[in-house]
């Protein structure tokens, strides 16, 4: 996933890279389809939950994300001619046989990603009541899987997406409005396949693995309602085009139905599988930390809020594992996940994990601690970089930093110091990963 790490001369830098490489590998669909996915005889297992095919007509392979298609392959490797037909749409197509991939784009909706989607509802709805269905539910799938809903057209979702992303609102909160200018989003998906049964395969790129915020939550039902949607674009001062105010204030008073909610029967034949997330990545960087004699420690799976702000906090904590031996004992690799934010305040080009990474660098007090932070989908912000990796003698001169962060500059900052992390697109998306290499003192 990145290259040349065992050329690295540095072996704390080195350690830091494979454990990033580590990572997204253990949550790529191939491997984690491998592990959690199989036909046995005519049974079709997952997670231990068995559907034996002989019992359905058809079986129809849907979804939507940055995995989609890699996950499409992977699945068609297990299922083989059982599949009948399929449709996914994603940015980073693979090579299938019988699902058709799709292109869409992200993290802003796109023309094709809407006609993709059409197509990817129609394939969906065209499932009868004696057919399977497997859904393949994946991060990304918000943007990738745009269906402008009445009243709204597509520069209407790109001008709202693009506000929502600068705005600094959490996921779930950016999903709420997305939901609710959606076709598909917010279960709408499992109202499209009813009542076929359906199987959802969920990689999941969300804090908590919320099923409802995970690509917005096709099969999922939604908690939030236009009231949720208009109060977020309240609380962070969102300036949305008119047709989509229009459409949540219509929504509000009653003029368009909500999206349906627990209890509605287009569910009663959906189960989900979240068969990989942040922990996945996170088990397999600690695997690599531990055969080269680090101890590893998961800080947690769900690191959230602004990423300069995330920095300074998990910084300290390696701080003090260097000097005090608290809460593990070096050399250690401290790991995270979970996913941060940035508001958009100057022009510069990067991300959320190159902004922590160069903030954790200005904060080290620990000259040989060494930080990586990576968004596993091998895309970070407006970077073609997947995130960075620097120690604090990497954010020198310090007043050039400062003013990269002021303008939103981390990655250009970083790339000029060998410090950026490209993986080019790596198929799947469980979120961020964060690593701290804290040698023995």
């Amino acid at each position: 996933m990145i290259p040349d790490v065992d050329s690295v001369a540095d072996p704390d830098r080195r350690l830091a890279l494979a454990c990033v490489a580590a990572g997204i590998r253990a949550a790529t669909p191939a491997t984690v389809v491998d592990e959690q996915v199989s036909l046995e005889g005519s049974d079709l297992v997952v997670d231990g939950d068995r559907y034996d095919l002989d019992d359905y007509g058809d079986v129809i392979v849907v979804g939507g994300g940055n995995a989609a298609a890699t996950a499409g392959s992977a699945v068609e490797g297990v299922l083989g001619d059982r599949i009948d037909r399929g449709a996914v749409v994603t940015d980073t197509p693979e090579e299938t046989e019988r699902i058709a991939v799709l292109p869409g784009d992200h993290p802003v909706p796109s023309e094709r990603g809407v006609e993709s989607t059409r197509r990817l509802l129609e394939t969906a709805a065209s499932a009868g009541p004696d057919d399977l269905v497997v859904a393949l539910v994946t991060g990304g799938g918000s943007a990738l899987m745009p269906a402008p809903a009445e009243g709204i057209d597509l520069g209407d979702l790109q001008a709202t997406t693009e506000a929502l992303l600068e705005s600094g609102a959490a996921i779930g909160e950016i999903n709420a409005v997305r939901k609710h200018c959606s076709a598909l989003k917010g279960g709408r998906l499992a109202a499209a396949a009813a009542p076929a049964t359906t199987v959802g395969l969920v990689f999941s790129d969300v804090v908590g693995n919320r099923l409802d915020v995970v690509a917005s939550g096709p099969l999922t039902p939604d908690e939030t309602t236009f009231d949720d949607a208009l109060a977020v674009l309240d609380r962070y001062d969102v300036d949305v085009p008119d047709a989509v105010d229009a459409r949540l204030r219509a929504g509000a008073d009653g003029e368009y139905p909500e999206t349906p909610g627990a209890g509605d029967p287009v569910f009663e034949s959906v189960t989900q599988h979240v068969v990989a997330d942040g922990h996945t990545a996170m088990d397999a960087a600690a695997e690599v930390a531990r055969e080269a004699g680090h101890e590893p420690l998961v800080l947690s799976s769900r690191v959230r809020g602004e990423a300069g702000e995330a920095a300074k906090v998990l910084a300290g904590v390696a701080e003090e594992c260097a000097a005090t031996g608290t809460p593990v004992e070096p050399p250690a690799v401290l790991l995270s996940g979970g996913e941060t934010t940035v508001t958009i305040r100057g022009d510069g080009v990067g991300g959320p994990n190159q902004e922590f990474v160069l903030s954790a660098a200005l904060e080290l007090s620990e000259p040989d601690v060494v930080v990586a932070s990576v968004d596993t989908d091998g895309i970070d912000g407006n970077s073609e970089a997947a995130g960075g990796v620097a120690t604090s003698a990497t954010a020198e001169p310090v007043a050039e930093a400062r003013a990269a962060l002021a303008d939103n500059d981390a990655g250009t900052f970083l790339e000029r110091r060998d410090g950026a992390i490209v993986t080019g697109p790596t198929g799947t998306n469980v979120n961020d990963l964060r690593v701290f290499v804290v040698p023995e003192q």
